[in-house]
């Protein structure tokens, strides 16, 4: 009998040994699990919080730059540069040429950007830029070593007023684009002033001027100087910024013919002459304007 009482205790003593053992681990293994949902739910608030973030931050998208529009006024620059180089080297008839090609460019470049809907700020700084290039410094330069060199240092002081009042006509029209009549410009325009400095170059060696003349250095003077007061002064010069995108009559055809007939008969005298009346339009406008009791200078109306 006590031999199997003995049996019976340690039978019940293993048992109840082993149930312990064994709520032991189910305990451990709760508590295992109770941490890893927890860890599990945390990690889930927290991708939860950052997709959150994230949507609330605006996207960054690839910026880009719109090529046809930027590659005319690339081109432009390139003229322009082109035309510096041929100054340096006294291929003037070269270095016109490119400056009348560096004008054709530039006002290809907005057309084509306002068509295919591709206008950008990175493009129209990059004109801005461009423009004071190809109708600032590259004219005032070849017009300096064609001829104001001659003159000493009013030649490179009627230069750098050219060359400095390009540079303040733009910086104006970049601030006035709001403010201005779009039909019109504020001063003379950067291209034309450029087409004016060139034209003469063109002109002079074309039609062999007496370049080594006393007077003809100070006709180039004060060209450049009425270029360049003309850019920063106040006159209104016809745009024509939308006119090829409207419906014109037959007959303007027929003056465009007759224009282009007479360009091609002589190029630098027919585009000097034509640049000359253009330069002198705006202070005729201005005059007809005040005699009317308009004022000189056309702003946007009220409410525009």
């Amino acid at each position: 009998m006590d031999v199997l009482a003995c049996a019976f205790q340690k039978f019940y003593s293993n048992y109840f040994h082993f149930l312990l053992l064994i709520m032991t681990q189910r305990r451990r293994k709760f508590r295992l699990v109770a941490k890893q949902t927890s860890s599990l739910k945390d990690r889930q608030e927290a991708s939860l919080e950052r997709e959150e973030r994230s949507s609330e931050r605006p996207l960054k998208r690839r910026r880009g730059i719109y090529l046809l529009p930027n590659a005319f006024t690339t081109g432009a620059l390139f003229s322009a540069f082109y035309a510096i180089i041929q100054g340096m080297n006294d291929n003037f008839v070269g270095a016109a040429i490119g400056i009348f090609t560096a004008m054709l460019l530039d006002g290809m470049d907005g057309r084509v950007a306002r068509l295919t809907g591709t206008q950008s700020p990175f493009g129209e700084q990059l004109d801005s830029l461009a423009d004071m290039v190809s109708f600032g410094v590259a004219p005032a330069l070849v017009m300096y070593e064609f001829i104001l060199k001659n003159i000493g240092r009013w030649g490179w002081l009627a230069a750098f007023v050219y060359c400095a009042c390009a540079a303040f006509r733009l910086a104006r029209f970049n601030t006035n684009i709001g403010v201005v009549d779009k039909r019109f410009f504020q001063g003379l325009p950067s291209p034309a002033a450029g087409a004016l400095m060139a034209g003469f170059v063109w002109l002079a060696v074309d039609n062999k001027l007496p370049i080594k003349a006393f007077w003809m250095p100070w006709v180039a003077f004060g060209l450049a100087i009425y270029a360049g007061l003309t850019m920063v002064s106040s006159a209104p010069f016809f745009a024509g910024k939308n006119l090829a995108f409207k419906s014109v009559p037959f007959w303007t055809m027929i003056v465009v013919l007759i224009a282009m007939v007479v360009v091609s008969s002589d190029p630098p005298i027919a585009l000097f002459a034509l640049f000359c009346l253009y330069g002198v339009s705006g202070y005729v406008l201005w005059i007809w304007r005040r005699a009317r009791g308009l004022p000189g200078k056309p702003l946007l109306p009220p409410g525009q």
